[in-house]
């Protein structure tokens, strides 16, 4: 049974109030791929009332006030990203669909959803609780570039007026929160849960931890920015990572240390609860939620990415330390899957963040975190690590054998350089024999080392070793398989000369991408801090940043080189780049040189012209 959406809903059931409502900025889905569903099935289980104000109408605040006043109060998250990405492109041209709302239809949340949502809950209800959390919330937890604005903007929880945010994975904060606030406590004395920020005024200022550079600073000096996205990041580690605060004029924002990743028992409990594994169904009529199709037969099995590239969000949301739900969870899970009515006997993906990560990645973060301004596998693994891929592949062979599963897919993102640090290739091998469907997506995103050291990815020969054993493997496993490689254009420290080493890389083993992802400046990245400051921030060193409209579609267009739509951008870049080498008719050349006819000559002879109608060519006039 999905939660309720009405008033009317919550009478069926008997409940003659809510205690909490959870507004969302996406449609309802009731799918453990959406947080949303993972909170309020939690709140549920641990026995409160829950109302669900999916995609209100942000115009006024009656919508927010469907269910009446809450008991306890209100949850409150964007959807599954961040509103402005769900809107906008990186060139910042608006969306013709999203793909979380009915029938991809877009306009039906605000842009800046979370701010917008509790401002008419203020309205509506004046100093009700009101915590945020999702992706929208916890990446813009303190002061942030904006990529839209294209400026500094203050915490989220200022401009929402906010009591809590809710940072990374909320399950058991929202627990701890949910239970004081039942016993009585008021919302303002609740500023010690791990996993959520505050606001005191500065003279309230707790002693311990680290600070920030204040809001004034930051928007003053983007080396002070830079300094700040550091601290912020070095102490995102549940083990070691301190208290933070930033001061924003005469108040103190306050981030509590992260809260402790779920464990194994705890995965399992949360990913047991009753979700339906759908939309609701009054989306019915427009066509459901596009959004669920990709994941509505997949299974996440992990958390935490200790890649962490700099581009991703993800170690600044789930963090770095992984943790991975039991067998007996994913293959209960697995035997659900087989018994929905339209399920044909596949699973899309056994996956997560990464999806061959089932552990830590070395044994001393366990006691100490991880280590600071460090990667485990970039530029080069980590001496340390654990590479150890025989826990997922027993799991995977025993998803195999339920009665009912045909095959298994795995299109989570993979680390190709840390399979090659696994001595064993027992799980390469299996992955090509039975987990890969025609193609294996990868994300090598570059081939120029500096600019792979900037996004913090390894170096292009790890790509180039992997995809040597991939099609060896499926060579002589009999298969014609191949590699899709994710391709990323204009990321900070990537100039048109590193475009261009691209484009020749790709051209020389005939790789054409059908898709490329311009570099696009989310909150909470080490890259976007770097695109906004010019600066790295663990080196302090610039950085070049392609910022023109102009230079981002050249870079762009490049790693197309064979598109004879994009000849005439390309030209102009290899001109602007000095590279006239690589225009001409020589196989090492990325485009041909041009063969633009010249103007007929007005006056020409008419006899020329007539004859030229005649035999289908053009005769040119001689000056």
């Amino acid at each position: 049974m999905f939660l309720p959406i009405s008033f009317d809903e919550v009478k069926e059931r008997g409940w003659n109030y809510v205690d909490f409502v959870y507004v969302n900025g996406d449609a309802y889905v009731d799918h453990p791929s959406f947080g949303a569903a993972i909170i309020t099935r939690v709140l549920e289980a641990k026995g409160f009332k829950v109302g669900f104000l999916a995609q209100p109408d942000w115009r006024s605040k009656n919508d927010f006030m469907r269910f009446g006043r809450p008991r306890y109060g209100f949850f409150v998250s964007s959807g599954n990203i961040d509103s402005m990405v769900a809107h906008y492109t990186a060139a910042k041209k608006r969306r013709n669909n999203d793909a979380y709302s009915p029938g991809g239809k877009t306009g039906l949340r605000p842009d800046r959803a979370v701010i917008v949502y509790c401002n008419r809950i203020r309205e509506a209800y004046g100093d009700i609780p009101i915590i945020i959390g999702g992706l929208e919330a916890s990446l813009r937890r303190f002061a942030h570039y904006d990529y839209w604005d294209d400026k500094i903007r203050r915490s989220i929880i200022f401009d929402s007026q906010a009591d809590l945010i809710s940072y990374g994975m909320g399950e058991n904060q929202t627990i701890e929160i949910a239970e004081r606030l039942k016993s009585g406590e008021s919302i303002k004395t609740i500023t010690d849960v791990r996993g959520t920020c505050y606001v005191c005024n500065v003279t309230e200022t707790p002693l311990l931890g680290a600070e920030c550079p204040s809001y004034e600073n930051v928007c003053a000096s983007r080396r002070e920015y830079a300094i700040s996205c550091r601290i912020q990041q070095d102490e995102q580690d549940h083990i070691r990572g301190k208290l933070l605060k930033q001061r924003h004029a005469k108040k103190m924002l306050v981030q509590n240390p992260p809260m402790p990743p779920l464990s194994t028992q705890e995965l399992d409990w949360v990913y047991s609860l009753p979700y339906m594994r759908t939309y609701h169904p009054t989306y019915e009529k427009a066509g459901g939620v596009p959004g669920i199709e990709e994941v509505r037969f997949s299974i996440a099995h992990n958390r935490g990415c200790f890649g962490a590239c700099n581009f991703c969000s993800i170690a600044f949301h789930q963090g770095r330390f992984v943790t991975s739900r039991s067998h007996e969870s994913v293959i209960d899970e697995a035997k659900k899957l087989t018994k929905l009515p339209d399920f044909k006997g596949y699973i899309h993906d056994i996956g997560g963040p990464t999806a061959n990560f089932r552990f830590p990645s070395c044994e001393k973060q366990l006691k100490a975190g991880l280590c600071k301004g460090k990667k485990c596998l970039a530029p080069k693994p980590c001496t340390a690590l654990v590479a150890d891929h025989s826990d997922y592949l027993s799991l995977l062979r025993k998803v195999r054998k339920i009665p009912g599963i045909k095959k298994v897919f795995i299109r989570s993102g993979i680390r190709y350089d840390y399979i090659l640090r696994d001595k064993d290739e027992s799980f390469l091998s299996e992955l090509v024999a039975h987990h890969v469907s025609g193609q294996l997506k990868v994300a090598p995103e570059h081939c120029s080392a500096a600019v792979l050291d900037k996004m913090g990815k390894p170096h292009i020969d790890a790509y180039i070793e992997f995809s040597k054993k991939y099609f060896q493997i499926s060579k002589s496993a009999g298969k014609e398989q191949y590699l899709v490689p994710y391709l990323m254009s204009s990321h900070p420290g990537s100039t048109l000369n590193d475009a261009i080493e691209l484009a020749l890389f790709l051209k020389k083993r005939g790789i054409r991408p059908e898709q490329v992802q311009d570099f696009y400046p989310t909150p909470g990245t080490i890259s976007t801090c770097m695109f906004y400051t010019g600066l790295d921030p663990y080196s302090m060193e610039e950085v070049y940043v392609a910022r023109s409209a102009e230079e981002k579609a050249m870079q762009r267009a490049l790693l197309q080189y064979y598109d004879p739509g994009k000849r005439e951008i390309i030209e102009r870049a290899l001109k602007k780049a000095g590279r006239y080498d690589l225009i001409g008719s020589s196989p090492s050349c990325l485009i041909k040189t041009s063969q633009k006819k010249k103007p007929q000559q007005s006056g020409g002879n008419f006899n020329n012209r007539k004859a030229a109608g005649k035999n289908g060519k053009e005769t040119r006039c001689k000056k």
